[in-house]
């Protein structure tokens, strides 16, 4: 194996035939640079996917009132649905132990102002569960609590964007800013890593917003997580009794389906990870394909090859050769080609996909990657077929009579 001289009369056949070296090497790292690309890309499709969902808790549920489309209970169809801060309590009592955290709703577009600087933005009222739900992270300050609710404070927690846009580079921090003629101050700062335009968003206590918008009970929807040891069964099975127990205590039709809408993340979650699956199924079959292709373009080379060397097998054999080494000589040469090709190419590959993963973060395209492992194997995989594809050509190459290969052209 590690024969001096043998490895030399290698060195001498890849140096005075360097156009099937080249072709040979190429085959082998054109099918592993476009399998590194193909799993990443597959990767980036999933990982951008996927974020879109992270925006929210992973065991989110979501109740939108809107319009009945049945008369029921002698109400006509088209009434508007309302929800209330006692249908929060309702979803309490008759769910105890199937729900984590559950917060209401109430939104109001404000005209904010602080010194010279204004915008328009959204004010969202929830109570402090909702930073769980909403996955919600605190750069500066706090976000809201109980207390805030009991008293009915005038605080706000502001998005990233409300702040370099109405405070610049100033700190926003105990800082009072006006929604439309209120005065709130700002305790905190947040971001959402998963949905910026949350970021051009203010909370604020619900209870606060409801009594300085006429002393309401209103709320707009209900925002909810579900028991996180539930599986996807028992999830939708839990927001389907949500909704009939809802229909039943404001008299809704059972089978009115836009009276109000929910969301529930594990439906969506569902959906993503069929999807996923089905591109790893997609990106395997078609990585194997390519190795297919690969083994198939490698074989035909050494075919070639050997067939261009059969009277230099011929004079070997005449001069003593036994067909182990002429085989020998043909595989290793071969497996020299292939390994350095392979390499070269998965070297290629994975640094460009190092280099240019950094710059792609596209909402649903976003840090492709590839795992090393998955590669190398596939890398293996394809120079050994493409050795043991060359092996029949070589041995049938081995077994010819001296004469018969030193007449052949």
């Amino acid at each position: 194996m590690f024969n001096r001289d043998l490895w030399s009369e290698i060195w001498h056949s890849i140096k005075n035939n360097k156009l099937r070296t080249f072709l040979t090497g190429f085959s082998v790292a054109w099918g592993i640079f476009i399998l590194v690309l193909l799993l990443a890309s597959v990767k980036g499709l999933e990982n951008g996917v996927t974020r879109q969902l992270n925006d929210d808790a992973s065991n989110a549920i979501f109740i939108y009132p809107n319009e009945t489309s049945k008369p029921y209970g002698g109400f006509e169809a088209g009434r508007r649905i309302v929800f209330k801060n006692e249908d929060i309590e309702f979803i309490k009592n008759s769910f105890p132990g199937y729900y984590e955290y559950i917060s209401p709703r109430f939104r109001r577009s404000v005209n904010a102002k602080y010194k010279k600087e204004t915008g328009s933005y959204t004010v969202v009222a929830v109570k402090p569960s909702y930073r769980i739900v909403e996955r919600t992270v605190i750069n500066m300050g706090r976000y809201l609590n109980d207390n805030d609710i009991e008293n009915k404070a005038k605080v706000a927690v502001i998005g990233r964007k409300v702040v370099e846009e109405l405070f610049k580079k100033e700190d926003p921090i105990g800082k009072y800013v006006t929604f439309n003629s209120f005065v709130f101050k700002v305790i905190g700062v947040f971001s959402d890593e998963g949905n910026e335009r949350e970021e051009s968003n203010i909370y604020a206590p619900i209870t606060t917003m409801q009594l300085l918008y006429g002393n309401t009970d209103e709320i707009n929807d209900i925002a909810m997580t579900y028991n996180p040891d539930f599986n996807l069964a028992k999830a939708i099975s839990f927001s389907d009794n949500i909704e009939s127990n809802l229909k039943r205590k404001l008299s809704i039709d059972p089978d009115d389906q836009s009276a109000f809408f929910m969301n529930n993340s594990a439906e969506a979650f569902s959906d993503i990870s069929n999807f996923t699956n089905v591109l790893r199924v997609m990106s395997i079959f078609i990585g194997f394909m390519i190795l297919i292709a690969g083994i198939v373009g490698i074989g035909n080379i050494l075919v070639f090859i050997i067939k261009e060397r059969t009277k230099e097998i011929g004079v070997r054999k005449a001069l003593g050769a036994r067909p182990f080494e002429v085989v020998k000589l043909v595989l290793l040469e071969s497996v020299f080609i292939t390994s350095l090709s392979g390499l070269g190419g998965l070297i290629f590959a994975m640094g460009l996909v190092g280099l240019i993963s950094p710059l792609v973060d596209a909402p649903a395209f976003s840090n492709p990657s590839v795992d090393t492992i998955t590669v190398v194997t596939a890398t293996v995989i394809l120079i050994i077929s493409g050795v043991l594809a060359g092996l029949i050509p070589a041995l049938q190459a081995a077994r010819v009579k001296p004469i018969v290969a030193l007449r052949a052209d």
